[in-house]
């Protein structure tokens, strides 16, 4: 299908006008709908008549929150040449090589970045563009601001083709080694907003101010478009600060956000969320990791029942499953351990490691087929041969669905322990060491060990001023799910390794354990 992404948004803007549409906190700056149409109009065409980006290009983002808004999604789709997102948080390492794979021929940079970027940008050839002025000119170095003076706001009148042109890269996360670079088209995207709206429950509407705290370049991003499209605002916060996140709930009366589960454990500690108003929520949608049961009452007794977890990745953008209040409202430990429900517009596929599926309540790999589905990587044709079957993604998850069509993720394969023989999965004895009430985080992986193969470890972080010992949790974890599942032994640590989207990495846990193995495997 053939479509003019800028005429489906002038119909927004004519719908909803003069309500408010996007507010970046730090800058300061606010757009009605009106106004965020015009400007990525002109964004559109400056960089067609300006920068000569066209058809087959790609300009790449470094950008905080704020910035990368104004050319996110609605400015991305509107456009001929495609958008590639870093995460502004990655270190400059990986920013670099994500440019030398993708070569852009633009790249736009916070100034900050400027001195540290720009001559290994212009040696890959690209030009480059501050988002705010910079103390001396240089050649091949423009001023966003500068760029747009001038600028026609009319309809940009570019034509895509929904399911072939590729309009937006995104990388993955990368927790096991170099990420890579997923391709997505104007259907994937309509496929993301869509899955959110075919919930039995819905959270977007036109009184939706969505807080994003987290890098909308990644998971948090994926709700701009279903707000967008009810009217709703979105709300930028550059700095991961949870301290700044509880003003700016209760000065911009926000009514939903997304948190990975280590930041809202730490919500429970900070004396910030006693002394701000933040009865303005209505959802925090929660992801990325999964969510000890135990630390979730208490965050429901502070919060109320407005927690929402949704399963999804890079290479489906999309609600795969979803947890909603009406799940949390009354469920059992064991269903609230659950992924979620499948949701309506996704083909979601259990198998074996043939790829046949195994019956209900088995546990097997998840494939993922359906429209928010990508359909490869970007220069990566081995990954993109390995990784897909028949347009369904391998996930590399482990898991299993009930009679009921809710999702359980066990694990992922690369985190699977075999230890004498038996399968043990990290992420259920995670679950277990975090409902003690004395650990507030915790990672499992398996270690080497000369009998079994590989031995259960833990490192744990504990409660802010709790004392425990550690032969006393692994009996307590003995008690609960039995004594070859439990840690072997235990490690107390200050922090784990975190992802800059707040995933535990245990590939650096487990390496420090493996790096004079002779195999990196029991």
């Amino acid at each position: 299908m053939i479509i003019n992404f800028a005429r489906t948004v002038e119909q927004l803007s004519i719908c909803y006008g003069e309500r408010e549409a996007l507010v970046n906190i730090e800058r300061q700056r606010r757009y009605t709908h009106r106004e965020l149409h015009g400007l990525t109009n002109r964004i559109v065409n400056m960089m067609r008549e300006r920068l000569g980006l066209k058809r087959g290009d790609i300009w790449l983002c470094i950008l905080d929150n704020d910035n990368l808004s104004l050319l996110h999604a609605c400015t991305a789709l509107k456009g001929e040449a495609a958008a590639a997102w870093t995460n502004r948080r990655d270190s400059a390492d990986e920013h670099l090589w994500q440019a030398r794979l993708v070569r852009p021929k633009v790249v736009f940079l916070e100034r900050d970045l400027v001195d540290t970027y720009f001559d290994a940008l212009r040696e890959l050839g690209a030009m480059v563009v501050s988002m705010d002025p910079v103390a001396a000119p240089r050649e091949g170095l423009h001023y966003f601001w500068d760029l747009l003076e001038g600028v026609s706001d009319a309809n940009p009148d570019i034509e895509s083709d929904t399911e072939r042109d590729v309009l937006i890269y995104r990388f993955t996360g990368g927790t096991t080694g170099r990420g890579k670079c997923a391709q997505y088209t104007i259907a994937n995207w309509l496929a993301c907003r869509d899955s959110y709206y075919l919930e039995r429950e819905q959270v977007f509407d036109g009184e939706t101010r969505y807080l994003h705290m987290a890098p909308i370049s990644h998971g948090s991003g994926l709700g701009i478009l279903p707000t967008l499209f009810r009217g709703g605002c979105t709300v930028t916060q550059n700095t991961p600060d949870l301290a700044q996140w509880c003003r700016h709930i209760e000065a911009e009366r926000i009514t939903t956000v997304m948190l990975v589960p280590t930041l809202l454990y730490r919500l429970l500690d900070m004396q910030e969320a006693l002394a701000h108003d933040l009865s303005t929520l209505r959802t925090i949608h929660y992801g990325a990791a999964p969510m000890s049961p135990a630390k979730l009452k208490p965050l429901q007794e502070r919060f109320g029942n407005i927690f929402v977890q949704v399963y999804g990745s890079t290479e489906c953008l999309q609600a795969v499953a979803t947890l909603n209040k009406r799940d949390h409202a009354d469920a059992t430990p064991e269903r609230l351990a659950a992924a979620g429900r499948v949701a309506c517009n996704v083909e979601l596929l259990v198998v074996d490691s043939d790829g046949v599926p195994v019956p209900v309540g088995d546990i097997g790999e998840i494939w993922i087929r359906g429209g928010a589905t990508i359909g490869g990587y970007f220069g990566n044709p081995e990954a993109s041969e390995a990784e897909f079957a028949h347009g369904f993604w391998k996930s590399g998850d482990l898991g299993h669905l009930d009679e009921h069509g809710y999702l359980y993720i066990v694990d992922r394969k690369k985190d699977m322990i075999i230890t004498g023989g038996f399968n043990v999965y990290a992420i259920e004895v995670e679950a277990v060491l975090n409902a003690h009430p004395d650990v507030a985080m915790s990672a499992v992986v398996g270690v080497p060990h000369e009998e079994w193969g590989e031995a259960v470890h833990a490192e744990v972080v504990l409660a802010d001023g709790a004392t425990l010992d550690a032969a006393a949790l692994i009996e307590y974890a003995k008690a609960h799910i039995g004594r070859f599942k439990a840690p072997k032994s235990v490690a107390f640590v200050d922090a784990l390794p975190l992802s800059v989207v707040g995933k535990v990495l245990r590939r650096q846990i487990r390496d420090k354990y493996w790096r004079d193995a002779a195999r990196r495997v029991g």
